[in-house]
């Protein structure tokens, strides 16, 4: 009788080895990466910390509250009949994953509390969690000249708000066949909105970004941050000028495809406060525009030379629009990226 081979102690130890060597060889080819697929951003050290564990980031203060992960829930949708699926499910991810969110635009509840229930979302996200309104800087104006400032104060305080975000959009409002026209400069009206209130203030773009000019007037006033806005993801400018004419569209094209990207606004943000010393009373900023992966965030705020989160808009609009489940599996992988690469990446 022939005597059994005896077990090694790794296979007693570990019965998935059989298997997972199979997929080891029938994958192999699949996972080679050329030396041009490398993402040359980082310093890879695989030495040098353990496997991190969940919620390993570590709590940290941003606009004045308690954050748990770098990455901001940027403003989106605002009307559609949707909305309160996406912002109930948004909001329920910024509590159990410790992100702030700027709600979409809020200008149909400045008078009327009809959708007052797709933006009311506070007691989902719990009182730790930074969340914003949003108007934009057409609305504003036109509340300063109708001597009606009093009514975005109350907007902020029935959506219990921590403050307001202002979306500064020439481009795409100019590309609208039904845009607004602005009669001032933003800059102007931003500075009256600041003396005449005491609210906590936001100012973005909507995806076109900001170039130097803007940004260093933007730094010298008392914001809670900047938000970049920047070129890279969706193009509202792009989006309305294809809703014109086949005459606008092909001559206003061109200025469509102007702007600046997320890594242009973090080098431009590190050049500005470097001038100003510290004379800068704007400290933190949020990259947003194009930001695809986790990496791209991360990278981002880590070469900002100021306080600063990451902000995604059209990775969590695509998976909050059903259950919250799908929503949270997506989250939970951004937010073990962002783990790994804390603990094993270092920015070039």
């Amino acid at each position: 009788m022939k005597s059994e081979k005896k077990k090694s102690a790794s296979q007693i130890d570990d019965p998935t080895a059989v298997s997972r060597k199979r997929d080891h060889i029938d994958l192999a080819f699949k996972s080679q990466v050329a030396a041009n697929q490398l993402d040359g951003r980082f310093s890879y050290e695989p030495l040098l910390a353990a496997h991190p564990q969940s919620g390993s980031w570590g709590e940290f203060d941003f606009l004045g509250k308690k954050m748990k992960t770098p990455l901001w829930v940027s403003s989106m949708t605002g009307g559609t009949e949707l909305a309160r699926t996406i912002n109930h499910n948004l909001a329920r991810a910024c509590k159990e994953f410790g992100m702030g969110m700027g709600l979409g635009s809020c200008r149909g509840l400045l008078f009327d509390d009809d959708h007052l229930s797709d933006f009311d979302v506070r007691d989902l996200m719990g009182d730790e969690a930074p969340l914003f309104a949003n108007l934009g800087i057409a609305q504003l104006e036109e509340l300063i000249d109708e001597n009606k400032v009093e009514a975005a104060v109350r907007l902020v305080k029935k959506l219990r708000a921590d403050g307001l975000i202002i979306h500064v959009n020439p481009l795409q409002e100019a590309m609208q066949p039904e845009g607004d026209i602005f009669k001032r400069p933003p800059i102007e009206t931003i500075e009256y909105f600041l003396e005449k209130t005491n609210l906590k203030l936001i100012v973005k773009e909507v995806g076109q970004g900001m170039g130097y000019a803007s940004l260093k007037r933007l730094f010298q006033l008392p914001l809670e941050a900047i938000d970049f806005g920047a070129s890279g993801g969706t193009n509202f400018a792009l989006l309305e000028l294809l809703r014109s004419s086949d005459l606008n569209r092909e001559a206003l094209g061109p200025i469509t495809h102007i702007g600046h990207s997320a890594a242009d606004m973090v080098n431009l943000t590190n050049l500005i406060i470097n001038e100003l010393g510290g004379d800068h009373e704007c400290k933190q900023v949020i990259v947003s525009g194009g930001i695809k992966t986790f990496l791209d965030g991360y990278y981002l705020i880590e070469k900002c030379g100021l306080s600063a989160v990451y902000g995604q808009a059209s990775n969590f609009l695509k998976y909050a629009r059903g259950d919250y489940e799908t929503l949270r599996e997506y989250v939970q992988t951004q937010v073990r990226g962002l783990e790994l690469g804390k603990a094993y990446l270092r920015v070039k």
